[in-house]
């Protein structure tokens, strides 16, 4: 994963409730979720008013997924004790932020996002003639933005829907970052952070503003992300005073490339349900064995003693993931040459699948025998990601001239 964040950023994620999840889940998204954890503040949200813009009319659908999707997270190493769970929907400030965020965002911003029209391309049996289609993008970066989430890990795909999220917090910034009072508020925060950092802080910003000192610039910011008696709000001015500007109501995020994590299906294609070609993270032993068993090969071996090409085989793409350089070389000397069968090559990527998949399945029995703590983990990330939000909005209603306080 290529980024410049450092340790103890704020990172945010989230997926869609599509049910039950499978390996292209676990190798394109999970695997980064549980390396984030360990070093950054991270949120990550069930999607499901997202999953409401494609499938409205599928309540129940909806809500059963929710929860076995969470189960899945648990069960791959999502740990609730190093990251903030929560479902999107139950944090009614990402509702709010979304509708104010409407009213800033040109028309042809969300017009031009790549996906937009992929989508209806793809999904052609679906009703996407909706405002909430065309609009889930800005949706997306009130999701991003109540937070003040400085990463955000995507495919290449979804790199334009946080450059949307980028240039949304700069018109914001742009619209509403000059607050009456600035200097008053800035120099109030400096005495929140006591004599030896207040006074630290004045240096660094006068060797900025005064000499350039682009080296100084960073050690300010570096010493407002470490303050920790001060609120979001007050950071956030600070930040903007050091730089000689005004506050930065919301944080511009940055794209979080994740590596590469294109996991091919049982077809040769990228796996996903729409083409039932998935392994599942909680498929039994034996089907997982049927379904590796009877994948279609190189089409030019159609008997035991014909030499195949490796590269024309969906069976080797898999062994790239999940076999060492001694047995993928085995692989394609024995395809070449016909010294191995299609079965053969098969059998230590049954049992490489089956040894990832186990612990798995066992932890996601677990779990769904203890609802009780599946649904209090939520419950508590829910509880934290309100209170994240809820001091977001306080600031944008504040920005915007929507706190109607008593003056």
């Amino acid at each position: 994963m290529n980024h410049n964040l450092a340790h103890g950023d704020r990172v945010l994620s989230g997926m869609r409730p599509t049910g039950r999840l499978h390996l292209g889940h676990y190798h394109g998204v999970l695997r980064n979720w549980i390396d984030l954890q360990e070093s950054h503040d991270c949120f990550f949200f069930v999607a499901d008013w997202h999953a409401l813009t494609t499938a409205y009319e599928d309540r129940g659908v909806i809500s059963r997924s929710v929860w076995d999707m969470v189960v899945d997270w648990l069960a791959c190493g999502v740990n609730p004790n190093l990251a903030t769970l929560f479902i999107q929907s139950r944090v009614t400030e990402h509702a709010e932020l979304h509708l104010l965020l409407s009213m800033i965002a040109p028309l042809g911003w969300l017009e031009r996002v790549p996906t937009y029209k992929d989508q209806i391309e793809q999904l052609r049996e679906r009703d996407l003639a909706t405002y909430g289609f065309l609009g889930y993008p800005v949706l997306q970066s009130a999701d991003i933005l109540i937070y003040g989430a400085s990463g955000v890990p995507v495919g290449e795909d979804q790199v334009s829907h946080v450059e949307l999220t980028r240039e949304l917090a700069r018109r914001f910034n742009h619209l509403f970052g000059r607050e009456p009072g600035f200097e008053e508020k800035a120099e109030s925060a400096i005495g929140k952070m006591g004599k030896k950092q207040g006074k630290l802080y004045r240096e660094l910003r006068r060797r900025f503003q005064e000499a350039g000192d682009s080296e100084a610039l960073e050690e300010g910011q570096a010493l407002l992300e470490a303050q920790q008696n001060l609120t979001m709000a007050d950071r956030a001015r600070l930040a903007g005073y050091l730089e000689g500007g005004g506050r930065s109501v919301l944080t511009e995020p940055e794209a979080l490339l994740t590596r590469a994590a294109r996991m091919p299906g049982l077809d040769g294609r990228k796996m996903s349900k729409s083409y039932g070609n998935t392994i599942s993270l909680r498929e039994p032993d034996a089907e997982i064995e049927q379904k590796i068993r009877t994948m279609p090969t190189d089409p030019a071996r159609v008997r035991r003693d014909d030499p195949g090409d490796p590269e024309k085989c969906p069976v080797f793409d898999l062994h790239r993931i999940y076999s060492d350089e001694s047995t993928k070389t085995w692989v394609r000397s024995g395809c070449q040459s016909a010294g191995i069968g299609c079965l053969e090559c098969k059998r230590p990527l049954i049992e490489s699948v089956q040894a990832e998949v186990a612990p798995i399945r066992q932890r996601a029995e677990e779990l769904e025998a203890d609802q009780d703590h599946v649904r209090q983990v939520i419950q508590d990330g829910c509880e934290r990601a309100r209170g994240v939000a809820r001091e977001t909005m306080d600031e944008v209603r504040s920005a915007i001239g929507l706190d109607y306080r008593q003056r």
